[in-house]
């Protein structure tokens, strides 16, 4: 399936995508592709609301997005790949059977999956502020990326694939 009908078949299905994603095999390239497309989709996210500081503050607006960019795209991918080896080492704990790669994809693809909510709630913090409706989609984006991470680290863990 395309990256998109999987985005959207995971808001729905999320064991399922994960299934279909382990079941190609063992592609590190693909999941440090789905860790840094997410990574640069929630920078492009931020922008609205980095401008929207920027003119309140009166700061520089490049510094905040240079910042930012700094922080999405080299710092942040490379804890995600150690939330994933920690999440594999609580899931093996408690009698998980999957493998490190199986829980980075599981994780990075909720990433990715979740992205379409990062967007709506950047544009949303950019135009409008933090209020009542923006902290809403906040917490769906927030949800939606907890569900489709955890079902997607169970099937991941359930010890059927053999990544």
């Amino acid at each position: 399936m395309s990256v998109v009908r999987n985005i959207l078949s995971s808001w729905r299905r999320p064991r399922a995508v994960v299934r279909q994603l382990l079941a190609i095999g063992k592609r590190e390239d693909r999941a440090l592709a789905y860790v840094m497309g997410a990574c640069i989709i929630i920078f492009v996210s931020q922008w609205p609301a980095l401008a929207r500081e920027a003119h309140l503050t009166g700061q520089d607006v490049q510094q905040l997005i240079s910042y930012s960019l700094l922080g999405w795209v080299f710092v942040w991918p490379l804890l995600f790949y150690g939330i994933g080896a920690i999440s594999h080492l609580i899931a093996k704990v408690i009698g998980g059977k999957g493998s490190f790669y199986g829980a980075r994809v599981a994780l990075f693809w909720a990433l990715l999956a979740s992205t379409p909510a990062a967007l709506l709630y950047g544009l949303l913090n950019g135009f409008v502020g933090q209020d009542a409706g923006t902290q809403l989609v906040g917490a769906v984006w927030l949800v939606g990326f907890g569900f489709i991470w955890l079902s997607g680290l169970r099937e991941a863990e359930s010890g059927e694939h053999d990544v």
